[in-house]
């Protein structure tokens, strides 16, 4: 765990949803989640080691300031990079305290998180869900004892689903991110169909679907290492079938997305691309200087 001293918070999407600005916000750096897939492990994103937690101790300050500078409301994305419920964050409240920025100025907010802490906020993600709020529970497996090898760090998916269960009942809108599906381990009709199924039946609103996974470098160094000791013989399975190719699509990958088309009709849950906001914002975007 260290301190980070940043010099901004708040960085600008490209485009608009339905005439609304998005932004982006991570207020730490690393998560403690330990997914052994995760994609931020890459080179790319320069943290040498994933598991040392970097938060941002000026991060509520700095937000503060850049949203003030805005000169319309927009909605604020977090979770792309780090998981802004990462459990540090029960000690040092730097999500929760941002959240009431984020309220307080009259922004929206879209939440994506693998953690049932974010329960702990939901009486000001209420407040916000006036203006605009969206959770997304990333769940890839109802497994819970897969999940615990795939994501040791993380609540289990029977945890996730009763959070979802309890935002949704609080009038939250909440959906799920089904990505990575990780080829070979959980790219089948059952595993999907469980997931819809036991999503919907808590009360999700929405789903976000991919039927592969990402592998570069470190990522996929990483990756193979876990392979080894949790799926023995598994790894080689990988480098047989897409060598080092980035992007790694299930085989199955067309099959599967068009049964998660299907099934989503039948269970009337809406299907999104990943980081497309669902429903409609209720922001105020006449221009107004602070």
């Amino acid at each position: 765990m260290r301190e980070i001293i940043a010099k901004t918070v708040v960085s600008a999407l490209s485009g608009q949803y339905s005439g609304c600005r998005r932004f982006t916000y991570n207020p730490y750096r690393g998560c403690q989640h330990g997914c052994i897939y995760c994609d931020s492990r890459s080179e790319c994103y320069g943290i040498d080691d994933f598991e040392d937690i970097g938060y941002k101790s000026n991060a509520v300050e700095l937000l503060k300031v850049e949203l003030k500078r805005k000169r319309e409301k927009g909605i604020i994305s977090t979770g792309s990079m780090s998981d802004p419920y990462t459990p540090l964050e029960e000690k040092m409240e730097i999500t929760k305290r941002s959240l009431l920025v984020i309220r307080d100025l009259g922004f929206g907010v879209q939440i994506t998180t693998k953690s049932d802490l974010l329960l702990r906020d939901v009486d000001v993600l209420k407040d916000i869900s006036k203006k605009y709020c969206s959770v997304v529970f990333t769940i890839t497996t109802s497994d819970d004892e897969l999940a615990n090898k795939l994501e040791p760090g993380a609540p289990s998916p029977s945890r996730r689903i009763e959070a979802v269960k309890t935002l949704s009942r609080a009038g939250i809108d909440v959906g799920i991110a089904l990505m990575p599906v990780l080829p070979f381990i959980e790219d089948s009709t059952e595993n999907i169909l469980q997931v819809l199924t036991r999503g919907k039946a808590a009360g999700a609103k929405f789903i976000y679907p991919s039927m592969g996974m990402t592998l570069r470098d470190r990522q996929r160094e990483y990756y193979y290492l876990k392979l080894d000791e949790l799926f023995p013989g598994m790894s080689n399975q990988y480098k047989i079938t897409y060598g080092n190719s980035y992007s790694c699509s299930s085989l199955k990958a067309k099959i599967l997305t068009d049964y998660v088309r299907y099934q989503a009709r039948l269970l009337n849950l809406h299907l999104l691309e990943f980081g497309r906001p669902f429903g409609q914002p209720n922001l105020n975007n006449q221009i107004k200087l602070f």
